[in-house]
This record gives C-alpha cells, sequence and structure tokens, in this order.
C-alpha cells in the first residue's frame, strides 16, 4: 500500500499511531487536520447531513453506536488536501461513555462538537439538550485540567479561543457561559417543524437561539432541501476545513435561522416566552434554569429512559451475518435447556 495513500486504513494506523504517543498532548496534530463530533437525537438526521457535507450519494443508514468517517478537501487549487475527521454518536442519549473514544487530549485542539436536534420533537429537546452538553462538557473540562498540568499554553490557548467570537465589549461578555471548545447546534427536520403553529415555533426557536448564544455557539435549521443543507455545510466546513466563516444572519423566527457565533444577542432574543407574572413565580438561580422552566411548561419532557436506545442491534438486519447468526441461535437453544433442566434440579432440591 503507497505511503499517502487516501484509503481509511492509511488514516486509521496514522490515527492509532498519534494516540499511542501520550506525550505529545495534541503537539503532533498539524494544522489542516480537524475532528468533528456530531451528537443529538436518534433518527434526527446526523448520518444524512454528514454524507451531504461529504458530497456523498449514499444511502442513509440507522448508527448504531460510534462511527467515523473522513473528508479531504483542497482550499485552492495544488494545495495539499485538509482532513477532517467525522465521528458519529448514536443511540441518542444512551451511548455517552463512548465519547472518550474520539474526545481526548491528542484532538482537543481541533475537535469541534456539532449538536443535531429534531425539531419534531420539542418535547425531547431540552433533555436532549441538557445530557449531551452537559457529559460533554464534563469530559472535555477533565481533559483541559489534564492539560493545565502537562501543555498549559495549549490549554490557555483552547479556553481563550472560545471567548473569541464575542466582542469584549458586546453587552453579554459576562452572562454567558461559552462551550469549552467550537460547538455547532443544528435545527434538523425544518420542513416538519415549519407546519407547526407560529407561537409553537417561536416558541422553540427563541429557546434554541439563548441556548446557542449562552453556549458560545452558532445555530442553523436544516432539512433535505438542497438550499437549507448547504446553509449547515457552510458553518459545518468552517469548523472541518477551516473555510471562512459566514456573515449572514437570519433571526426570523418564521423562517429557517442561521446564526454564526456571536452574532446574536440577550437583548435580541428577548425574555423568555411566558407572561411576566408566571415568570416571577419561577424560582431560578440561572438564566438558563430559567428558560428550562419557562419551555418544559409548555413542552413538559420525555423521561430520559424515554430517550434511551431500546432496540437490539443484534435483530437488525442491516447488520445481519449468517454464520454469526446461525451460532447465536445454537447457543440460544443450548442455553434455554440449559435454563430447563436447572429448574428441573432445583424442584428436586431440599432446602
Amino acid at each position: 500500500m503507497a505511503k499517502g495513500s487516501d484509503t481509511l486504513w492509511d488514516l486509521a494506523i496514522a490515527e492509532v499511531e498519534k494516540r499511542e504517543n501520550p506525550d505529545d498532548d495534541g503537539k503532533r496534530l498539524e494544522f489542516g487536520e480537524k475532528s468533528l463530533l456530531f451528537m443529538g437525537n436518534k433518527n434526527g438526521g446526523k448520518t444524512t447531513i454528514i454524507l451531504r457535507c461529504l458530497e456523498r450519494e449514499e444511502t442513509p443508514k440507522p448508527t448504531l453506536a460510534l462511527e467515523y468517517t473522513f473528508g479531504r478537501k483542497a482550499r485552492r487549487h495544488n494545495a495539499p488536501k485538509d482532513i477532517a475527521h467525522f465521528w458519529e454518536l448514536g443511540g441518542g442519549t444512551s451511548l455517552l461513555e463512548l465519547i472518550q473514544i474520539p474526545v481526548t487530549s491528542n484532538n482537543i485542539k481541533s475537535l469541534a462538537v456539532v449538536l443535531v436536534l429534531d425539531l419534531s420533537k420539542p418535547n425531547e429537546l431540552w433533555p436532549t439538550v441538557e445530557k449531551l452538553l452537559q457529559v460533554t462538557r464534563n469530559h472535555v473540562n477533565k481533559i483541559l485540567t489534564k492539560l493545565e498540568k502537562t501543555n498549559p499554553e495549549v490549554a490557555t490557548e483552547i479556553k481563550q479561543r472560545m471567548w473569541n467570537n464575542l466582542q469584549k465589549d458586546h453587552p453579554d461578555y459576562e452572562l454567558i457561559d461559552p462551550f469549552p471548545i467550537p460547538l455547532l447546534i443544528i435545527g434538523s427536520k425544518y420542513d416538519i417543524f415549519h407546519e407547526f403553529d407560529s407561537e409553537v415555533r417561536k416558541i422553540i426557536s427563541k429557546t434554541l437561539r439563548f441556548i446557542s448564544h449562552y453556549n458560545g455557539a452558532s445555530l442553523v435549521f436544516t432539512s433535505k432541501s438542497e438550499a437549507l443543507l448547504l446553509k449547515a455545510r457552510v458553518l459545518i466546513s468552517h469548523l472541518a476545513f477551516g473555510y471562512d466563516k459566514s456573515k449572514s444572519l437570519s433571526v426570523d423566527h418564521s423562517k429557517p435561522l442561521f446564526i454564526p457565533a456571536g452574532l446574536d444577542s440577550l437583548s435580541q432574543i428577548g425574555p423568555p416566552p411566558a407572561p411576566d407574572s408566571d415568570i416571577g413565580k419561577m424560582s431560578a438561580n440561572t438564566p438558563l434554569e430559567l428558560w428550562k422552566k419557562v419551555f418544559e411548561k409548555t413542552f413538559p419532557p420525555k423521561r430520559f429512559c424515554d430517550l434511551q436506545d431500546t432496540n437490539d442491534p443484534a435483530q437488525d438486519l442491516q447488520y445481519a451475518e449468517y454464520e454469526v447468526d446461525v451460532m447465536r441461535a445454537q447457543k440460544k437453544q443450548e442455553l434455554e435447556h440449559y435454563r430447563r433442566n436447572a429448574s428441573q434440579s432445583w424442584k428436586e432440591m431440599d432446602f
């Protein structure tokens, strides 16, 4: 296999070699190599968005656990191609322990998170955002704490970078809490969302604007429409390949939102969408907690266990393998035979 080949196997070997050197702490990652971790609602459209960003005409398949692919693009003619590693976490909020695989001290400097939220399921919105961002933030902060001891310059650079999206004279500079690494929030299935009542759309849009701004994130609404997918690709390409930031802005709640990080403000978003009398009765310690209570009053959240992935992957036809399935069926029969015999023997025992 020729050195410098673009095969997945070559890239996998290179990735392993980097990870096997624990003392690098990210220093070996060259400019032009980025990593993106996609997470969000189960069946929310993450795979479709990734395939369209990489211009691959493939039929999306459900993501079982954690899947990897990559893309290569040159920013100008005859220039070396930049590499972007795309990780996709399946299962909604049920497999969060797997984020330790793509989120490491080796790539934290070049890593971004893309949170894909299904706009057609508002009752799942807040618990999905809260769980995914909280666990990921905690894991990233642990890595940064370690880096402060081993490579303080990199740790300081990463922390400061997230404040660079906001001008120091921005009125919300002291009021927000940016996510520790670049974050993009994508509202998917806008075509379904657009059919919702206008007041419902306004509540969801304002709430997502607040969540994004509070976390120092970019926000975009998309669907299977090529025009909307193109808008999402602009923000993803910026994170993945270093393309220029978009300066366009759309905050009209009757249209798909497009808000690059740092271009929104709490004054433009306005207060939580509830009567002042209701807000006055709610006890909250932070603005985020207040918005949560207001939103969940309109959209009662699904219980966390309802958001778990309960499907058995072994029964999924897309992963069928004849030899394995025959052996599995045989072992299942042996187990049932053992259970019957054991049950009979236990009944005969004198306890």
